[in-house]
């Protein structure tokens, strides 16, 4: 296990490698080519930040975290700042203590976001990841307005050792989701998970959707643990924000998966999205295997990020 974790923790450095020289370069040339602390300064770690694709709202919280320690501990020096920085960065990202609650209770999780983000994927790996520890997993296929969406996800369930239930194509969702929620409670399954439609583009369509679906599980499965999970793509940036707000409109988003981590410049966006939205990011993606993904830990990812050694540590 702790391999599999360093593992991960090399692969997430290779990964951020573009973040890290949209964001670090600058930041370091930023560290050694000031000699005093002083507006212009903040100004220049202000557009490294929000270039970065850390948002307007995290970036200032930072700053002003920062602007504080530096006057609280009489700091004068540019390069002192590095370690506040990356503490400010982290406590940004702190997910809480109940973030994987789900996984320790009998737990319905719909999964939602737009197509060609990785969701049918990420439910797979997520599948994989329960399975190994021992939990008994069923997989509803209610995104049946995709073409094949279905049969990828069943060669994911039997991939995963995990029961799946799926419905025609254009057939009603709720449905599946009435079936499954059938077929978990028959099969006393830990959790059962939902792949939804992402059509953001019929947002009207969408809400009635996952109305329905949150109905039937309220009356066939009220002692359920809830969690809505939105997979968005890190590559695409502020349109990932974007995304997530517009599917906070619909749904009761309680956490996000960051996919594709691996090879983008945008990896500042797990920060964005916690700050602007206060939706923890729960699981990073940074490849194609199961263990690929991974909970998400914001120590590691700034250590990764800033390529600090924290090898010991684990997401």
């Amino acid at each position: 296990m702790a391999e599999e974790k360093k593992g991960f923790f090399r692969r997430l450095v290779s990964g951020l490698t573009k973040t890290r020289q949209n964001i670090v370069s600058g930041l370091d040339s930023l560290f050694h080519g000031f000699s005093s602390i002083d507006e212009d300064f903040y100004e220049e770690l202000e557009e490294i930040l929000i270039m970065g694709d850390l948002g307007v709202k995290a970036t200032y919280a930072i700053l002003d975290d920062l602007r504080e320690k530096v006057k609280e501990q009489h700091i004068k020096e540019p390069a002192d700042c590095k370690q506040l920085l990356i503490d400010s960065i982290k406590a940004q990202m702190q997910i809480g203590e109940t973030a994987y609650e789900f996984e320790n209770r009998k737990s319905v999780v719909l999964v939602i976001g737009v197509n060609g983000v990785g969701k049918t994927t990420t439910i797979g790996k997520l599948a994989g990841k329960l399975r190994s520890d021992g939990k008994k997993v069923v997989i509803a296929a209610a995104d049946t307005f995709r073409a094949a969406a279905g049969d990828q996800l069943k060669e994911w369930a039997d991939r995963a050792n995990a029961e799946f239930i799926g419905g025609q194509e254009g057939s009603d969702p709720a449905a599946v989701v009435y079936d499954a929620v059938a077929a978990a409670k028959a099969r006393k399954a830990d959790v059962l998970l939902c792949d939804t439609a992402g059509r953001l583009h019929n947002k009207k369509n969408l809400m009635e959707e996952l109305r329905k679906m949150n109905k039937i599980i309220d009356r066939e499965f009220p002692d359920a643990y809830r969690e809505t999970l939105v997979v968005l793509d890190a590559t695409t940036g502020q349109n990932a924000l974007a995304q997530a707000k517009e599917f906070n409109e619909v749904a009761d988003i309680t956490g996000v998966i960051l996919t594709k981590m691996d090879g983008t410049a945008k990896g500042g966006i797990a920060v964005a999205i916690q700050a602007e939205l206060g939706i923890p990011v729960k699981y990073i993606g940074v490849g194609e295997t199961i263990d690929d993904l991974q909970k998400f830990n914001s120590d590691t990812f700034v250590n990764a990020l800033f390529d600090e050694k924290g090898e010991n540590e684990v997401c």
